[in-house]
């Protein structure tokens, strides 16, 4: 079964900055933001764009993540970069200037504080890779 047919009928949200999508997902700093196609974002999640973030297509987000590319709690700032089909579980924070691989699942409730390689399952706080995908 191909995977992605469960997007056939998607369409590209309306995204307003700072305001709910349809889909109930925020967006700070929308300019800086890029959304690939067929991507699945989860209710309640908050996305900060200021120093960019972009999401592959078919990359998949639960519900209550928030994606930063500013923190004002360490100074720290960055591009954030999901590569496509990622999958990002429930709950979830991806910290500034961090990249998620092409293929890569991070588990629910994880904090990422660096860059996740291709085709790997990581999961914890701090996010750690746990095994690579199909061993």
């Amino acid at each position: 079964m191909n995977e992605h047919k469960r997007f056939k009928n998607w369409e590209y949200p309306c995204i307003e900055d700072g305001r709910p999508t349809k889909y109930h997902w925020i967006v700070q700093h929308k300019d800086r933001f890029e959304l690939g196609l067929q991507t699945d974002i989860g209710a309640y999640s908050y996305i900060n764009a200021k120093y960019g973030v972009t999401i592959e297509e078919y990359v998949q987000i639960g519900s209550h993540c928030s994606i930063y590319s500013i923190s004002t709690i360490d100074d720290r700032k960055g591009k954030v970069h999901l590569r496509k089909n990622a999958k990002i579980g429930s709950h979830s924070t991806i910290m500034p200037g961090v990249t998620i691989g092409e293929n890569s699942i991070i588990g629910a409730h994880s904090l990422v504080i660096k860059d996740i390689p291709d085709n790997v399952v990581a999961f914890g706080v701090p996010a750690k890779v746990i095994r690579k995908i199909n061993e």
